[in-house]
């Protein structure tokens, strides 16, 4: 047989033959905020447990990166970019981003991470409730609008002053990034004296004598709620069916692998963020269920979605909590 009609016989029998379906992703790009809510993030990276579970779901080697940012409204930014395949943040900037991408990109939660009281404290001896801050009072929150501790004052406003006033705390807040927020409170040089934020940077806040407690998040949302979220959008999970699983799968671990080894994970937060306080403190923390309770079950989601409806920063309703996630999560008891 000829070179030339063998080449032609080859080439006949290479497309005759059935191709195997194109590979999926081999990278995972995370991006997080600062803060002890985040830590099954930190745990799934440096654990390696998205590429133990992508390899059991007979995946080729996949690369995890991880980038932490300011707040979850910047990470919801790289997310729409393209930039990073999973984001997280309170529940505000995931729903926020949910009800932006209904119908387009879609994104929606992977799981939820944990509850978590957010505090707002304050510094200055005048004010010991809501009701004693004048225009003149400023509130570090991590992003306006949007963000858990946002949205946590204006429930707490309605509750306080009627619901024509939902919206009377927002022009007294600040975006500041949390480690920021605790600087400038406890600093004694801003003209902020108060703070809006989350553990470990509450604690600290407190135990430095400097500052009290104003309000709390549970003062006006149910006791166990959804404080942390990680989302994707369907550019990640659509064509990509085994990684998205490993990696949900993945997280689930990092929770359940937490709540067994406390200290362990105190460890692996500490070398992330170093604390002054030290590995013991962080320890404490984890494990009282008063500061926080790591769970991939969503409480309140509902809730949420639709206070964030009727005061109009959503524009579509949820009819119910399991549309705010991925089918990974439809088997849950939540809420």
């Amino acid at each position: 047989m000829s070179g030339l009609k063998w080449y032609s016989l080859a080439l006949l029998l290479a497309l005759a033959l059935p191709h195997p379906a194109r590979a999926e992703a081999d990278t995972v790009r995370i991006a997080q905020p600062y803060g002890l809510v985040y830590l099954p993030s930190y745990v799934v990276v440096d654990r390696h447990m998205i590429e133990d579970r992508a390899a059991a779901a007979g995946l080729g080697p996949v690369k995890v990166t991880l980038t932490r940012l300011a707040s979850g409204p910047v990470g919801s930014d790289m997310l729409l970019a393209g930039d990073v395949d999973l984001a997280m943040g309170g529940f505000g900037p995931a729903l926020t981003l949910w009800d932006k991408t209904k119908g387009t990109q879609k994104v929606r939660g992977v799981l939820p991470l944990c509850s978590s009281p957010m505090l707002v404290l304050s510094s200055d001896p005048r004010i010991h409730s809501i009701k004693d801050l004048t225009e003149k009072d400023h509130i570090a929150v991590s992003a306006i609008k949007v963000t858990d501790q946002a949205i946590t004052l204006q429930m707490a406003a309605a509750k306080e002053w009627g619901w024509d006033q939902r919206f009377r705390l927002d022009s007294l807040t600040v975006a500041m990034s949390n480690p920021d927020g605790q600087a400038a409170i406890l600093g004694g040089l801003s003209e902020v004296r108060n703070h809006a934020t989350i553990i470990p940077f509450s604690i600290a806040e407190l135990e430095s004598g400097k500052v009290h407690q104003i309000l709390s998040s549970e003062d006006v949302m149910e006791h166990g709620s959804t404080s942390v979220v990680v989302y994707a959008s369907a550019q990640f999970h659509d064509p990509n069916p085994k990684l998205y699983a490993a990696t949900a799968k993945a997280f689930e671990d990092a929770i359940d692998w937490i709540n067994a080894h406390p200290r362990e994970a105190a460890a692996i937060y500490i070398a992330r963020e170093p604390r002054k306080e030290g590995l013991d403190w962080v320890e404490k923390i984890i494990r009282n269920p008063e500061n926080i309770t790591y769970s991939a079950t969503p409480r309140g989601m509902q809730v949420h979605a639709d206070f964030m409806h009727h005061v109009g920063t959503l524009k579509n309703q949820a009819l119910s909590w399991k549309d705010l996630f991925w089918d990974n999560m439809a088997a849950k008891d939540g809420s």
